[in-house]
């Protein structure tokens, strides 16, 4: 059965840069994407959308043809595993911060890796990298490596690490709609470098995991590091949380949301605008997603899809999907003799 619950999806902008990387080899774009599960034909349509698992197995694909764990964007070749072995250095310490003061140390046994540098204020800790030597720094690849740093870090630690702000050394790009999704914090851009910034009290945390764990951790990386957890603590999200119940049952009103969230309906609805949504656009979303999923499993019907939904009949589903991501339903539905994400 379907989850009842509805992962969030990525934009197509986010395969654009991928693609980017690709082509620039002059490699087989339009293979790489089908062998991930991504029809091509979703490139031409700006609001497409894609699932956390065809990112991640679009992922492994660049991996594989590359054979580097920083896509061939590093500072010089980093042989695909090093980012493994480095886990398992950092396993055996006693602390988050003692973890990351053991990866500074690693910088010259690792030149390909961007150093990092962790400076301490009375209650902020800011890890910064360093990828001045890159020529051509990608944007994707430095949403990824502050992404999984902290995806992975905060594993360690047996408990996600809230972040006061990331940094980004590039500029914001309206293409871009998931960095709340992806980190949970306010993003600045057009900074000196990458930066993740939390509170220091965090680096006192012990390590809890075993070398054992890591290893179920990593079996299905990247996946099991970037993973489909939407990380955001904005009031949108904790909205979409209980309207997701919609999906296997009634539609929670926005009195109920609110009763939930012990506030008032006006409160509700002024906060949400403040975070430029309404419930109404929150609940298209999660269909979205939901249609988007479903259509890329291939395990049922446009039809079934639409009735599972609550469309009455499949023609009104067709509208409402071509409406959030500008294609018909076929353009994502994955056949049953392609390949699976």
């Amino acid at each position: 059965m379907p989850s009842s619950a509805a992962e969030n999806t990525l934009p197509i902008a986010r395969v654009h840069a991928m693609v980017d990387l690709a082509a620039r080899r002059g490699w087989d774009v339009e293979a790489l994407l089908t062998e991930a599960g991504i029809p091509p034909i979703l490139l031409a349509e700006e609001r497409s959308r894609i699932t956390w698992a065809q990112a991640a197995a679009l992922v492994r694909r660049l991996w594989l043809k590359t054979d580097d764990d920083l896509l061939g964007l590093g500072l010089q070749p980093v042989p695909r595993g090093t980012f493994r072995l480095v886990c398992f250095g950092l396993i055996s310490a006693p602390t988050l911060g003692a973890g990351i003061r053991r990866f500074e140390s690693f910088g010259r046994s690792l030149p390909g890796f961007p150093s990092i540098t962790l400076t301490e204020t009375a209650d902020e800790a800011r890890l910064t990298f360093d990828i001045s030597g890159i020529a051509h720094p990608v944007n994707i690849l430095i949403d990824t490596m502050l992404a999984v740093t902290h995806r992975f870090l905060g594993w360690m630690t047996g408990a996600r690490i809230p972040l006061r702000r990331v940094e980004l050394p590039y500029p914001h790009s309206p293409d871009f709609d998931d960095y709340d999704l992806i980190f949970g914090a306010p993003v600045t851009f057009s900074g000196d470098a990458p930066a993740l910034v939390f509170d220091t009290a965090r680096l006192a945390a012990p390590i809890v995991r075993t070398e054992d764990d890591l290893m179920v951790f990593l079996r299905d990386a990247p996946a099991g590091v970037l993973g489909a957890r939407s990380y955001s603590v904005s009031l949108a999200a904790q909205v979409r949380r209980i309207l997701e119940r919609g999906l296997t049952g009634e539609w929670p009103s926005v009195d109920d949301i609110a009763r939930e969230l012990l506030m008032s309906p006006q409160t509700l609805r002024r906060r949400l605008q403040e975070e430029n949504t309404t419930p109404r656009e929150i609940r298209e979303e999660i269909l979205r997603d939901a249609a988007i999923a479903g259509l890329v499993r291939g395990d049922e019907t446009v039809a079934a899809l639409a009735r599972r939904l609550g469309f009455s009949e499949p023609s009104a589903f067709s509208r409402a999907f071509r409406r959030w991501t500008g294609s018909p339903p076929g353009s994502y539905q994955r056949r049953p003799d392609e390949p699976a994400p």
